[in-house]
């Protein structure tokens, strides 16, 4: 095959790919960030307290992050034809990867989220502050450096899964090196189409590692003092921030 034929299909298998991973990225991080900020919250000792919710909420992430994402798609096939109305294309293939994706970062997140000092969430609560706020004006802006990695980590996660797809009529690069580079032995596709992923993923990684550093290294230069500063002088009980800091 000739690289003016393969150019109109790695096109289009780029942007089956871009899109499918896109939307599933959008609504795992949507549906992963408050799962995962729930978990530590409702752990032993967080400010919602509840050994119930958190095991059985823990249970759910756990058995959902534990089943192959083919596995996945076959057992979703329903869910998807409702959501749909098929269970081939990208279309169809962005629900089982939202829906494998939101359990992978939700953990992501919760690792994230615990690593933030806990002085800064005590000098939110000692002003006065609810839960909403601590997540809000602590947790969400001190982890964001951990959260982006995770983002990065679960896109790069999520093009392996619409590989995957490809393999079941998903669409993408991973279809169209099945279908190609393996059923019709175009060796020279399939290489170009590893070629290209490994170029996407190995750009995709330098951005969020780039990304992560700058936000890591900009709240390293302000560091807590000035932070705490910033909530005592917008918060009525000084004193009791003082004995935080």
């Amino acid at each position: 095959m000739t690289w003016s034929e393969m150019q109109p299909l790695l096109e289009q298998a780029c942007l089956e790919t871009l899109v499918m991973v896109g939307w599933s990225t959008l609504i795992a991080v949507l549906g992963g960030l408050p799962v995962g900020i729930l978990l530590v919250l409702t752990d032993r000792g967080g400010l919602l307290q509840n050994a119930v919710v958190n095991k059985v909420l823990g249970q759910i992430v756990n058995i959902a992050r534990s089943m192959p994402f083919i596995i996945l798609m076959v057992a979703l096939m329903s869910f998807t034809r409702w959501v749909t109305g098929t269970t081939i294309g990208s279309a169809a293939a962005i629900v089982p990867l939202a829906i494998g994706g939101i359990p992978f970062f939700a953990r992501l997140v919760e690792t994230a989220v615990r690593e933030v000092d806990p002085g800064l969430v005590e000098a939110v609560q000692a002003m006065g502050g609810n839960v909403w706020t601590v997540v809000r004006k602590v947790l969400v802006p001190e982890a964001l450096p951990s959260l982006i990695a995770s983002t990065t980590t679960t896109v790069i996660a999520l093009i392996g899964y619409s590989a995957m797809a490809g393999t079941v009529g998903g669409g993408g690069l991973g279809d169209l090196a099945v279908r190609y580079g393996y059923q019709r032995f175009e060796s020279g596709l399939m290489w170009v189409t590893v070629a290209i992923l490994a170029v996407v993923i190995s750009l995709i990684q330098f951005a969020g590692d780039y990304a992560a550093r700058a936000l890591h290294h900009r709240g390293a230069r302000s560091g807590p003092g000035p932070r705490l500063r910033l909530l005592k002088a917008k918060g009525p009980a000084a004193a009791d921030v003082d004995k935080v800091a």
